[in-house]
């Protein structure tokens, strides 16, 4: 209601006013608590102890996932009135999808606020995305569901996202890859496994994908979907006649050489 009044005050005056002025950039609102954007903004690697307890971003990430989810669940159903429940879960693991989100941070500025002692190295690629999560969930508790929505909608998803982009597009190269596979009549599996990591650092998978024996192609994420999918990309499989001509007449070769 007074928000033209505080606007100016609390983004020039205060000790809390860089605060202020990165949501409001970002989103184009003043917060009532502005202490739950603060802390969406410490990574794991910076946890504040605080009687017996470690304060950082996770448990606020993992609200705005759910949050993130159900506001694009929605609006894609908006959107695409008589689209499947295929198309619209596919368009949905695009919008939502770690790296999907991780460059809607970093073109936000994430990267200049996110307090961490970490770099966006392989293991905390998408720390930034993350930490976008955690504030999609400080808005949800500072604002509630309905201005979450609005906002995510009119000033995130309209401006960063293209969906007639998201439509052609066709990454789900695991799913590609298990298809080929099934109508070569080859043997595809994918061995995948967590690596060791120290306390404090986030998981780490490893995945190698196996056809036919043949060790083809490797991939790393932080979940084993991902992994899964990284190591699928590798194969660079174009499902066209040709290449699946290419990749036989190579595994051929591959296999006289083990005999």
């Amino acid at each position: 209601m007074f928000d033209f009044i505080l606007r100016p005050i609390r983004r020039r005056f205060g000790r809390d006013k860089l605060y202020y002025r990165m949501v409001d950039d970002m989103f184009g609102f003043i917060p009532n608590n502005i202490e739950l954007y603060k802390v969406a903004l410490i990574h794991r690697s910076e946890s504040v102890h605080f009687e017996d307890r470690e304060i950082n971003n996770e448990r606020l990430e993992f609200l705005g996932d759910a949050v993130i989810e159900s506001v694009t669940s929605e609006y894609l159903f908006i959107e695409f009135n008589s689209a499947s429940e295929g198309d619209l879960t596919k368009l949905r693991s695009r919008i939502v999808s770690r790296q999907s989100l991780n460059d809607i941070a970093l073109k936000l500025g994430f990267d200049r606020y996110l307090i961490s002692s970490t770099s966006a190295n392989t293991a905390y690629k998408h720390i930034y995305g993350d930490a976008f999560e955690a504030m999609i969930g400080a808005m949800y508790l500072d604002q509630g569901y309905n201005f979450t929505d609005r906002v995510l909608i009119n000033r995130i998803f309209r401006e960063f996202i293209s969906l007639e982009e998201l439509l052609s597009q066709d990454n789900d190269y695991k799913s590609r890859l298990i298809e080929w596979c099934q109508k070569q009549h080859l043997k595809l599996v994918f061995r995948t496994k967590e690596l060791p990591h120290k306390e404090g650092e986030s998981q780490q998978f490893s995945s190698v994908v196996v056809i036919n024996n043949i060790i083809s192609g490797h991939g790393y994420g932080s979940s084993k979907k991902e992994a899964e999918q990284h190591a699928a990309e590798s194969m660079s499989v174009e499902l066209s006649d040709e290449q699946c001509s290419n990749l036989m007449d190579a595994m051929d070769r591959k296999l006289k050489t083990l005999k």
